[in-house]
C-alpha cells in the first residue's frame, strides 16, 4: 500500500506521481487523449490491481464502475443480487430491468441455498466463459456484497462462487466495505471486484472515484472500452487523492475497526439499543463466516434504536441530530465517524425505521463513545450514564 504505484526510482525524480493536467498529448506515443486515461490513473490502477490480485480500471464514481460491469452483460442480462445490497446498485439494476435490459432476482445473500436456487431458476446458457468478453454473464451474473450494506450480512463467498460457476454464472463482488485489507474476492474465485474508492480507499471524504478489478484480460479490456465509450474517466486530482489515501489504508482500517469492535460491544449492552448488526460480535449470524474468510469484521456498525415516545424513525433521527463529534451524513470509510438513518433514503424503506448505520472513524474511542451515548440517552429520555 505504501509503495505500489510509485514512479521509477531515478536520481532527482519525484517520490510521488505528479498530477498531469492535460486533456491531450503530443502525437507519436500510445497515449493521445485523457479519456483513455492519464499517468496518475495508471499509478492508481497499478496500486489497486496489486492489492486485489488483478488488473484495475479506474472510473469517475463507484456506480460508474458498477454500471460498466453490468453493461458487459448480454441482452437480456440475468442478475441475482442481495435484497439489502447498496441502494445505488439496486436502483441501477431496477432501472435497467424496467426497460427490459435485465432480469433481476433479489435474495438473502447469507442464505447460500436460496442464492443458488435463484441462480438456477434464472440461468441462461450453461458453461463457463471461453475467454471472450461477449461470454461474460452469458449464463447470468451473481452480484455479491459481503458484508452487505447496511445490515452487514456475511455471504459464504467460496461456496457461492463455486456454486454460481457450476451454474454458468459469473460473479462480481463489491469489496467496498471490506477493502483489500480484509478480503480479496478474486482470490476466492470472483470474476470482477468493484470498489467505491470514494469510501475507504480514498479515506478522507474528498474525492469521488470508482475502481473495477479483474484477473481476466478480456474483462479488463471490456471495462476499459466501456469507460471510454461512456465517458466515465476520472479526473487526475481525484485519482491522485485516492492514491494518496491508499498509502494509509491499512492503518486507518486497523484503527477504525478496533474502534468499531469495542463500540459494537458497548452498543449491544446499551439500554437505548434494540439490536446491533456487526459480524465482529460472537452472537452475530455472520461471525463464524467472517472469521473464516475475512481478516476482520470491518469499520461499519449498524444498530437499531429502541423507539422512544416519538416513534422509531423519529428517535433515530434525534440521535443523528444529537451527536456533536460524529457527523450526520451519508457515505462511509472516512477518517471521521459518520452516522445516518438509512431508512430516510428513497429505496431503503424496507429497513427497520430505527436502523442507524455508523461508519466508525479514527477518533479517540472514548470520545466517540461519549458522543454516541449522550445522543442515545437524550433521544430516548434516559438519564445520563
Amino acid at each position: 500500500m505504501v509503495h505500489l504505484g510509485r514512479p521509477p526510482v531515478e536520481p532527482g525524480g519525484p517520490v510521488n506521481p505528479p498530477v498531469v493536467l492535460s486533456s491531450t498529448y503530443h502525437q507519436g506515443a500510445a497515449r493521445i487523449y485523457a479519456r483513455e486515461g492519464d499517468p496518475v490513473s495508471d499509478a492508481l490502477e497499478s496500486a489497486v490491481g496489486g492489492l486485489e490480485g488483478g488488473e484495475a480500471v479506474a472510473f469517475a464514481t463507484g456506480i460508474a464502475a458498477v454500471a460498466a460491469v453490468v453493461e458487459m452483460l448480454p441482452v437480456p442480462g440475468r442478475v441475482v443480487v442481495g435484497a439489502d445490497a447498496y441502494n445505488g446498485t439496486r436502483a441501477l439494476l431496477s432501472d435497467l430491468a424496467s426497460r427490459g435490459r435485465l432480469r433481476v432476482r433479489l435474495v438473502d445473500l447469507a442464505d447460500t441455498a436460496a442464492v443458488l436456487a435463484a441462480c438456477a431458476e434464472l440461468a441462461g446458457s450453461p458453461g463457463r466463459p471461453s475467454g471472450q468478453e461477449a461470454d461474460f454473464g452469458a449464463g447470468g451474473l451473481l452480484w455479491v456484497e459481503s458484508p452487505s450494506n447496511p445490515l452487514l450480512a456475511v455471504a459464504d463467498l467460496p461456496a457461492l462462487v463455486a456454486g454460481a460457476h457450476g451454474l454458468g454464472f459469473d460473479v462480481a463482488a463489491d469489496n467496498t466495505f471490506s477493502t483489500p485489507v480484509l478480503s480479496q474476492p478474486l482470490l476466492a474465485g470472483a470474476d470482477v471486484v468493484v470498489h467505491s474508492a470514494t469510501k475507504a480507499l480514498g479515506g478522507h471524504s474528498d474525492a469521488l472515484l470508482g475502481v473495477a478489478v479483474s484477473s481476466r484480460p478480456e474483462l479488463v479490456a471490456g471495462l476499459r472500452r466501456r469507460r471510454t465509450l461512456h465517458g466515465a474517466v476520472p479526473g487526475p486530482w481525484e485519482t491522485w487523492l485516492v492514491l494518496r489515501g491508499i498509502r494509509t489504508l491499512s492503518l486507518r482500517v486497523e484503527r477504525s475497526q478496533a474502534n468499531a469492535v469495542e463500540l459494537a460491544r458497548r452498543l449491544r449492552d446499551h439500554p437505548a439499543v434494540e439490536r446491533v448488526h456487526y459480524p465482529g460480535l460472537p452472537e452475530d449470524p455472520g461471525y463464524e463466516r467472517m472469521g473464516a474468510q475475512m481478516a476482520g469484521p470491518g469499520f461499519v456498525v449498524s444498530f437499531v434504536v429502541r423507539p422512544g415516545a416519538l416513534g422509531a424513525a423519529e428517535t433515530a433521527e434525534a440521535v443523528t441530530s444529537g451527536v456533536r463529534l460524529a457527523t450526520a451524513a451519508t457515505s462511509l470509510g472516512g477518517v471521521e465517524t459518520l452516522i445516518e438513518r438509512r431508512g430516510r433514503i428513497p429505496g431503503e424503506e424496507h429497513l427497520p425505521p430505527g436502523l442507524l448505520r455508523c461508519s466508525v472513524g479514527i477518533e479517540g474511542l472514548e470520545d466517540i463513545w461519549s458522543d454516541l451515548d449522550h445522543a442515545l440517552r437524550a433521544a430516548t429520555g434516559l438519564p445520563r450514564g
